[in-house]
């Protein structure tokens, strides 16, 4: 039975994706889309589109969740630095409270919260891939968008204790198409097939298809428990920065960088960035919080969502050479 769907977030590289998994299944879909919105990821769906800012325009919110089944909500600030943190934490924190707290108000049957994964515990993840159970403290998040994202977590956590029909989606490292910004991790693709990628460091990812990520969120409102988090990952995406670009290398036939920067060399180069964004107030080439990020390798084990939802296996590979064809073309490598 076809379900009513609102997608905050719907024009962003996920959300694009997830309004489209829903058309596929022939859920009616309502995009929430705030002023100014780059809409070119949703060209060609066929969905209503609402304008209006859920943090500045309640009744806006309450309207676009009249008759929901399902609310889904992706939209985040998505930032490693900006010259003032405030409004990402605001968008992040605020903005999941009222989201979550008016869909559940509107009785929606399913409120899927997306996450990130950078909110799983890492203690061991180089030994042992994290999962759900791998509970991360305050104190873990290094930077202030992993921060910003954890206290949404709880947020969504807290208000499924109290009995909001809430689940929570952790994706990993998506790549494919329509990664418009791009996010920080497509923006390592466009910088290697720029040939802007001097160097590497000894990190790593669990890299996943972004039309894996949009297929888990839809089956986490059919199938997943409420209260639960759910690791939207690959069990074979686990691989270094070193490993991913000899795959790149091999799919696009660029050389991947042979040189290995140490970490405190990072660190200082990025220290140098930083300090020039201060005062040019352009966003520095290395920022921090990436660095920061790269000293743990953040590799995750999604069992559980394979066990419980039916999380599709695209080999990472695959969405590597989608993200590849998109990023040069312009176009999905299945839409020729």
């Amino acid at each position: 039975m076809a379900a009513r769907c609102l997608v905050t977030g719907a024009s962003g590289f996920i959300g694009a994706h997830v309004v489209r998994a829903l058309r596929t299944r022939g859920h009616h879909v309502t995009a929430l889309l705030r002023p100014g919105t780059d809409r070119s990821a949703l060209a060609g769906c066929e969905v209503r589109r609402i304008e209006s800012d859920y943090l500045t325009d309640p009744s806006g919110l309450r309207a676009a969740l009249e008759g929901v089944d399902w609310c889904f909500h992706l939209a985040a600030s998505y930032h490693l630095w900006l010259p003032d943190y405030g409004p990402m934490f605001a968008t992040n924190v605020e903005g999941t409270r009222r989201v979550l707290a008016a869909a559940t108000e509107a009785g929606c049957s399913r409120i899927i919260h997306t996450s990130t994964a950078g909110c799983i515990g890492l203690a061991n993840a180089a030994i042992s891939p994290a999962d759900e159970g791998c509970i991360a403290k305050e104190a873990e998040m290094t930077n202030p968008y992993k921060l910003s994202k954890w206290r949404a977590e709880q947020v969504a956590a807290t208000m499924a204790a109290q009995g909001a029909p809430v689940i929570i989606v952790n994706p990993t490292a998506p790549v494919g198409a329509w990664d418009l910004k791009p996010t920080p991790t497509g923006l390592i693709l466009r910088d290697f097939l720029r040939r802007r990628l001097p160097a590497y460091v000894d990190t790593g990812l669990n890299w996943v298809s972004v039309r894996d990520v949009a297929e888990g969120h839809v089956l986490a409102a059919e199938r997943g428990r409420i209260g639960e988090r759910y690791i939207l990952g690959n069990a074979d995406g686990n691989w270094t920065l070193r490993q991913m670009m000899q795959h790149l290398e091999e799919l696009s036939g660029l050389p991947a960088p042979k040189i290995r920067l140490p970490l405190w060399c990072a660190f200082g180069a990025a220290f140098a960035s930083e300090g020039l964004a201060k005062l040019t107030g352009h966003p520095p080439r290395a920022p921090l919080a990436g660095v920061r990020m790269a000293a743990d390798k953040m590799w995750f084990n999604p069992a559980k969502a394979i066990r419980e939802l039916g999380l599709p296996q695209t080999p990472p590979r695959e969405a590597l050479r989608e993200a590849v064809h998109w990023f040069r073309d312009g176009v999905p490598a299945s839409d020729g």
